[in-house]
């Protein structure tokens, strides 16, 4: 007979549970590892455990920066096989990150061989490479060994790694982090360790301090490859105060006059994390397509340092203007986030403002002043205790001396003559006779008395807050003396955008056809398309809107859930292929339906119409978006988009019946629910189209063909009436 299923044996195979609380459990599990344990920073020592494992791997191995370097095959086998049970590749892209320094605003790595550069290209293998330690990253690990920070068993329990590393400055801060975990994500920008270490005196002397007083030391972020800052102080402020926002960031240019009114721009600073030879390529299909109308020719004629040379199409053209349509087309701007989201020191992500982080660093370095201290206290007392059994023995030289000739048992009888511990009749025995006649008790004393002095000072330190606040202070007095450096990027006031030449300014008009898709598949053909039915498309897909247009226009999509979104007719995938999903444009939602697509015309009015019944003019205007979210116009599920040409609108409900009235009383907004246009028992709006009382309205039937309505008058009445059935065969307005 079988033996029953019991889910707590712990021999049972197969649990029966509901999959959906079986799946719930262990992707909890899985989201909390990947959070905690691989994806964002701690705090207190800016590392994530890869990372960390890697110094202290190195550490263990003395790779000090005073000593020769080992190949970096090495290191990463030491990794993977004590500490971290992941692929080598995975340590080792970990490891070349913190040795580059385009990366790294301070590398923790010193790498010898090919470890990659700023053009993109990846790191030598590692059995090519060789590493050691920088300077600050035995700033990172002083004290290590001192007891410290709290250390863990490793993954298979042979062995122990730190929980944190004692951090002797903000190293969160100073390199920077980034990272994507599930449901949430983090993103640190790098900056200089001076400034920061400033902000943290600050924050010793005035613990009330804002943060506008920290940002008189910390203006903004420094990045490692420079550029120049264009983001407000105002925003900086707001990203620092709340741990999220961003910061622009230009490349550094300038102009170098080549005699008889000739120039060119020489580009000596590049964005940080753009990788210059894919921005070169950037700036080729730019000219290659005719949207850099302004600029001739890119050369890179890079050696050690960054030299991006651009040749204007004339010398007529200011550098300003040219420059300033190159930062909106490519990445030569680009915009740095910040999320500034980090385990705290229980473990737990949350995000932090920039004072936030510092004082969490500073409790950190209480923290691991205090246990430094406990443990040099505790080698003092026994190296005080070892001392004074040692004063006994030279004032007593000739008895030890007997004692230990004569004594079957000589540890016992120092300990009942002299009134020894265990500990200082074992150092007693074990110190060679001759270093014993050498000692003098005046040697003696002094150490004693030194270690005595020593042993007060700690408890006077441990005793007060005070005291270990300032010798925080003094501390980071010296590391920043280590770390002192310029700063590399520097700020320029925001450029005004109404200021700004347009964007239009810089695109070449010509005629192209937008074509979507009924799966959403976007893309823009040059000239016009005779021939819709010759249009290809992905399998089980088919042709949804087609919009004359030009390259300068803007093209206005209108969903079912209100919302309005903006894309330049400039930025369309080329009509090569199925083209682009419009979501990867936009952030369409899942549920929504597509109701109009059109060229923008400044000036012109639409009017717009929900399910329920409601509707009103809208300014075109009013419809363009500056965000991927789009713009919320019209509250509740949206019908109809009609463009306003006429002075008579129609209606017809779900119910059959229709209604004419004048257009005027439909009221103009910007945005909301409008007024009533049809009245309704059940049911709610089917269609609407507006037209004009002189031509009278024209409709399509079920089979598509136009039909005349030329008794339209008798459905004339007053907004918000209920009408009169629709003549027959009229279920809709448009077509299909």
């Amino acid at each position: 007979m079988n033996k029953p299923f019991n889910p707590d044996d712990e021999n049972g195979r197969i649990v029966d549970e509901p999959l959906a609380e079986a799946l719930s459990r262990r992707y909890l599990a899985y989201a909390l590892s990947t959070i905690t344990h691989r994806a964002l920073p701690d705090v207190r020592d800016g590392m994530k455990p890869v990372h960390r494992r890697v110094l202290y791997a190195m550490h263990a191995m003395r790779l000090n920066p005073d000593t020769a370097a080992r190949k970096c095959a090495k290191v990463v086998g030491e990794v993977m096989g004590s500490y971290h049970p992941h692929g080598d590749q995975a340590i080792y892209d970990a490891l070349v990150r913190l040795a580059q320094d385009f990366a790294q605003r301070y590398p923790l790595v010193d790498g010898q061989g090919n470890f990659g550069n700023i053009d993109g290209d990846s790191a030598a293998a590692m059995r090519y490479t060789e590493c050691k330690l920088t300077p600050a990253a035995k700033l990172l690990l002083d004290g290590i060994d001192e007891d410290a920070v709290d250390f863990r068993p490793t993954y298979d329990g042979q062995d122990e790694e730190p929980v944190v590393l004692p951090a002797a400055f903000p190293n969160l801060l100073a390199n920077g982090s980034s990272g994507i975990a599930v449901g949430m994500a983090t993103s640190i920008p790098p900056h200089n360790a001076a400034e920061l270490i400033d902000a943290c005196l600050l924050l010793l002397e005035n613990p009330e301090a804002t943060t506008a007083d920290l940002m008189v030391h910390v203006p903004g972020p420094d990045f490692p490859t420079g550029g120049v800052a264009v983001e407000s102080k105002e925003s900086i402020h707001e990203a620092y105060e709340t741990g999220r926002g961003g910061v622009r960031l230009r490349a550094r240019w300038e102009v170098e006059e080549m005699g008889r009114g000739l120039w060119r721009i020489v580009i000596t600073e590049i964005p940080y994390q753009v990788q210059k030879a894919r921005l070169i390529e950037q700036l080729a299909d730019l000219i290659e397509n005719k949207k850099a109308v302004f600029l001739g020719d890119v050369r890179d004629e890079s050696a050690e340092e960054v030299r991006l040379v651009l040749e204007p199409k004339s010398r007529n053209i200011e550098p300003e203007v040219l420059m300033e349509s190159l930062f909106r087309l490519s990445d030569l701007e680009t915009r740095f986030s910040i999320n500034m989201n980090v385990l705290d020191g229980r473990g737990t992500p949350g995000v932090m403002g920039l004072k936030g982080c510092l004082r969490a660093f500073l409790d950190h370095r209480r923290d691991v002043l205090v246990r430094r201290s406990n443990w040099r206290r505790e080698r003092i007392e026994k190296r005080l205790h070892l001392l004074e059994g040692l004063l006994i023995a030279f004032l007593n030289l000739d008895e030890v001396i007997r004692i230990v000739r004569e004594e079957e048992q000589p540890k016992a009888q120092l300990i009942t003559t002299f009134a020894l511990s265990e500990l200082q009749a074992d150092f007693i025995l074990d110190t060679r006779l001759r270093n014993l006649a050498k000692l003098e008790e005046m040697e003696i004393k002094g150490e004693h008395e030194k270690l005595a002095a020593e042993r007060d000072g700690i408890d006077t330190l441990l005793k007060s807050p005070a005291r270990q606040w300032t010798r925080i202070g003094k501390d980071l007095t010296e590391v920043r003396k280590a770390l002192l450096s310029a700063r590399r990027t520097s700020f320029a006031a925001a450029p005004d955008i109404a200021e700004a030449p347009p964007l239009e300014a810089f695109v070449v008009r010509e005629p192209v056809t937008v074509i979507l898709s009924e799966r959403g598949w976007i893309r823009a053909t040059k000239g016009k398309v005779e021939d819709p039915s010759e249009l290809k498309f992905k399998e089980g897909d088919q042709l949804g809107f087609l919009i004359p247009a030009e390259t300068t226009d803007k093209l206005l999509i209108f969903a079912s859930d209100g919302r309005f979104f903006t894309i330049p007719v400039d930025r369309l995938p080329p009509g090569r292929g199925h083209g682009e999903p419009l979501r990867l444009m936009v952030d369409f939602e899942e549920k929504s339906k597509i109701l109009a697509v059109f060229a923008h015309k400044p000036g012109r009015k639409l009017m717009l119409g929900s399910n329920a019944g409601y509707g009103f003019v809208l300014p075109e205007e009013e419809a363009v978006a500056s965000k991927r979210g789009g713009k919320q116009v019209l509250n509740g599920d949206a019908l109809v988009c009609l463009p306003v040409e006429g002075d008579q609108i129609a209606v017809i409900g779900d119910n059959g019946k229709a209604l004419v009235f004048p257009l005027a009383e439909l009221p103009e907004m910007a945005r909301g629910k409008g007024v009533k246009l049809q009245n309704y028992r059940e049911g709610g709006l089917k269609d609407a189209m507006i037209f004009s009382a002189e031509t009278g309205p024209e409709w399509f039937d079920n089979s598509g063909r136009k039909r005349t309505w030329p008794e339209w008058r008798e459905w004339l009445g007053k907004r918000a009436q209920a009408g009169k059935l629709a003549p027959k065969g009229m279920k809709k307005f448009r077509a299909s």
